[in-house]
């Protein structure tokens, strides 16, 4: 019998020995392979899949940052101001139980599992707040690299899912872990967040490594992270309201609970991991996404990690020193402007969340304007990729450092500090469409691994920040000299690092970024061997 003989018997018994269903996915994957090769290439793709992806991971991100920032102001509510005399006379039951709580309240059932008022409130210092505050990123910075691996290996939707129900189910618990424990289980509690989060920028990053052309990376990413704003606009002044209302700070963690769990299952609904994947994208917009980005979706291939060249990459580290930076004042920003605006503007808790949120909501307007800005100088070859993503991080950067210095030197009248946070943060996200697009750029098929990487190291120092605020207002933290010297140290952050990013910086597309034993050839090569 002959070799092409015996080749249509095996393909004939390979054919019989399937099952329908996957004799049916066969045809279907074939079919589509045979639409995409007679298409001819679309001149012009407008709104389609890859705009409904961006705007799920947009609200995943929302709802994140939301639960990620509340608890600045939330802590406000819970913790005990000491300016009444109930207060006073519970010194004793505060000594038994370690300093942890000022008022208990009755013991009905209700009460009993924090429904009902009154709430208690607990006499923790400025360092055991400091200590919460920063137990988010002590967990968020650990599973970065796994994380990414994950996201690479298995998609997003699986991680973001399950990452929001984590979210929503600790978030309810804290309350009880508060009453019933001490500070040290809401530490717990705040870290396994931290941990479950870190499955979202590098979750994303893969995302957009599948979905976004190089002409829409800047707008789509942009819109997407822009979650991280409106994050922020919303659980601010949302928090404020809820600490202020019947529902108390315990209504805070259960609000983000219910929230993070019902956007959980609307991501496994209507999530998909790549073009490939997604069951209503049409012909010619996958053709286009996966063109632009170089990839072989129906493959189904996942390309080893080139560890060796990934980890040479000067760019990468570039980058690094970015996200150092950027964490930095970012944490100083969502932390501790709420505990400045508490303890030395003496804004109620009410005007916290809103005055607090303002500059935010600033920031996620003027992202959209940065965001088509940059696309544009891309798109019409004004600057190159690698020049606009330094103009971008220096937009970001610069004026956000003045913003901090201003705010440790002028006079603390809030409409001169408003208006300082306002301009320093509507500045500060044009940086996002530098160092944060850039991992796309160099290689878009190891974006989240280099974003897990990035997010690592820059939230191993960013955790610190809220430790060093401690430490520089141990003192006195009504004291506006020992606040300056807190911005000063952000904005020092903000100088140096952009400073290097321009340096060595680069948006060059890696030659790695598609592996040789990797490429079309090779692969079609290795179906063409026979089986043994």
């Amino acid at each position: 019998m002959s070799n092409l003989e015996n080749g249509k018997t095996f393909e004939k018994d390979l054919l019989h020995s399937e099952t329908d269903a996957e004799r049916k996915n066969r045809v279907v994957v074939e079919k589509n392979e045979t639409q995409i090769t007679l298409c001819d290439k679309p001149k012009h793709i407008g709104y389609g899949c890859r705009h409904q992806q961006a705007a799920l991971l947009f609200v995943c991100l929302m709802v994140a940052y939301s639960m990620r920032t509340c608890m600045g102001v939330a802590l406000v509510a819970m913790v005990h101001s000491g300016h009444d005399k109930k207060s006073d006379i519970s010194n004793s039951t505060i000594d038994i139980q370690e300093n942890n709580q000022t008022e208990i309240g009755s013991v009905g059932l209700l009460n009993g599992i924090l429904f009902t008022e009154p709430y208690p409130t607990f006499r923790w210092n400025k360092t055991t707040q400091d200590y919460i505050l920063a137990a988010f990123s002590w967990g968020y910075m650990i599973l970065q690299i796994p994380a990414g691996q994950i996201a690479h290996r298995y998609g997003t939707r699986y991680l973001l899912t399950g990452a929001l129900v984590i979210n929503g189910v600790v978030s309810f618990c804290t309350p009880w872990a508060a009453y019933y424990g001490s500070w040290v289980f809401v530490v717990i509690l705040r870290m396994i967040q931290g941990l479950s989060q870190s499955c979202f920028i590098p979750g994303m990053h893969t995302a957009f490594g599948k979905w976004a052309p190089l002409e829409e990376r800047g707008r789509l990413s942009a819109f997407a992270y822009g979650g991280q704003a409106l994050g922020t606009v919303l659980g601010l002044p949302i928090t404020g309201f809820l600490a202020a209302s019947p529902l108390g700070w315990p209504g805070i963690f259960r609000f983000y609970g219910f929230l993070s769990l019902s956007v959980g299952a609307v991501l496994w609904f209507f999530g998909a991991d790549s073009p490939a994947q997604h069951p209503r994208i049409s012909v010619a917009e996958r053709r286009y996404i996966e063109e632009a980005l170089g990839q072989t979706g129906s493959t189904g291939k996942h390309l080893k990690v080139p560890w060796k060249k990934l980890l040479r990459c000067k760019a990468l580290y570039a980058i690094v020193v970015a996200h150092i930076g950027q964490t930095w004042g970012q944490v100083t920003l969502y932390t501790e402007v709420p505990a400045f605006m508490d303890k030395v503007m003496k804004v109620n808790i009410k005007a916290n969340g809103l005055l607090t949120a303002l500059p935010f909501l600033v920031m996620w307007f003027t992202n959209f304007f940065f965001s088509w800005f940059t696309d544009m100088l891309i798109v019409k070859k004004w600057l190159s990729v690698t020049n606009t993503r330094k103009l971008a991080h220096s937009l970001g950067c610069i004026p956000a450092a003045v913003g901090l210095i201003s705010l440790a030197y002028v006079k603390k009248d809030i409409i001169v500090v408003e208006t300082i946070l306002v301009l320093t943060c509507a500045f500060k996200i044009a940086a996002h469409l530098g160092w944060h697009v850039n991992h796309i750029d160099l290689a878009p098929n190891f974006a989240g691994t280099m974003m897990s990487i990035s997010n690592a190291v820059s939230n191993l120092f960013g955790s610190l920040a809220p430790v060093v605020a401690g430490f520089l207002l141990i003192e006195d933290v009504t004291s506006e000299f020992l606040w300056r010297k807190v911005f000063l140290v952000a904005a020092g952050f903000y100088v140096i690092t952009d400073l290097l990013y321009v340096a060595i910086g680069s948006a060059e597309l890696q030659e790695w970024n598609t592996p040789k034993e990797d490429t079309k050839e090779n692969i079609a090569n290795e179906e063409q061997k026979p089986m043994l």
